[in-house]
């Protein structure tokens, strides 16, 4: 089946991302799927930006996309403003958008009521162009996160719309949440944020990993070693069931509440279990982003092979919809 899905570049890859989204990005290419993976340039600027750490992110985030086992001989990689008919498909579909539904959008409310100055046309329309992303693909599943589900089924209602409209063109992509639905922050209190500054990032070194995990949210019962805690509500054992083993769970359960262990120590193995798996991913990513050609060639194999099946659906719209004349 085909997949599409994408990232925006934000600076800061963290663990979050990697269960939310390369993880199962990951699994999904390899079980030899037509995958189409893109950095959502064009979606950052709902947000000011600054256009040189945009281009900085936008190169980062490509490094570590490759890092973490995203393989470009198996998935077409590639930046979103690169294939400018996702815009032209956007600007068609937004004629077919109610404005009642764009409003109804749960993370445009979100946002415009944290700072009501800077709701602007393009936040509100954000999910029209998601929906151009994927549809420009005739995608058969969109992995994403449980965040994006009512955008989807606003894909979904658009795709249905102009069917119904012009000509059946369009499928109507099925949602695939990933098996990790949620990754908890280090506070405890929401999900892995950078906006929260709660998160462990997929290419920092173990110094300021072990820095953030050391003063992590625990069971805030356990003031002392001697006291017995529940693990069932600590952050932390909920990390553990992301990274560790049956026999370290286990080991957490029954030192955590007879009170054999303490917090530090049950850091200290977390600890041990998650740079298992970011200090290769961090060891890719320096040789990556030090040859900046070599992730440009690759984005720009991915913006070539990406656009052959993207301008074909845009031919088919523009015929359906009367923009072709000759």
């Amino acid at each position: 089946m085909r997949v599409v899905s994408g990232i925006q570049p934000t600076g800061v890859a963290h663990l979050g991302n990697y269960f939310g989204a390369f993880a199962n990005w990951i699994e999904l290419q390899n079980a030899g799927h037509e995958c189409f993976y893109f950095i959502a340039n064009q979606h950052a600027i709902t947000i000011p930006q600054n256009n040189e750490i945009l281009k900085k992110n936008t190169l980062e985030i490509t490094a570590i996309m490759l890092a973490v086992g995203l393989d470009p001989k198996k998935s077409t990689i590639f930046i979103q403003s690169d294939i400018p008919v996702h815009t032209q498909l956007s600007w068609i579909l937004s004629c077919l958008s109610p404005i009642g539904e764009m409003e109804r959008m749960v993370q445009f409310k979100e946002k415009s009521k944290i700072d009501p100055s800077a709701t602007n046309l393009g936040l509100l329309s954000y999910p029209t162009l998601q929906a151009a992303d994927i549809l420009i693909y005739k995608a058969d599943l969109v992995p994403v996160g449980i965040d994006q589900a009512q955008h989807l089924e606003l894909t979904r209602l658009l795709a249905r719309k102009f069917n119904n409209t012009y000509k059946s063109i369009f499928k109507e992509p099925k949602t695939l949440h990933t098996k990790t639905t949620k990754v908890v922050g280090l506070d405890g209190a929401a999900k892995m944020s950078k906006g929260l500054n709660n998160y462990i990032g997929l290419v920092e070194d173990e110094k300021t990993i072990w820095k953030k995990l050391s003063v992590a949210m625990t069971d805030p019962a356990r003031k002392r070693k001697t006291d017995p805690g529940n693990p069932a509500i600590c952050n932390i054992y909920i990390l553990h069931k992301l990274f560790s083993s049956q026999k370290d769970l286990d080991w957490v359960v029954d030192g955590c509440t007879n009170a054999k262990i303490g917090c530090i120590e049950c850091k200290k193995k977390l600890f041990e279990n998650i740079i298992k798996l970011t200090n290769p991913i961090r060891e890719k990513y320096l040789k990556l982003i030090n040859n900046p050609n070599d992730l440009k060639d690759i984005l720009s194999i991915g913006a070539k092979k990406a656009t052959i099946i993207a301008q074909q659906t845009m031919d088919e719209v523009n015929a359906l919809v009367g923009f072709k004349y000759f």
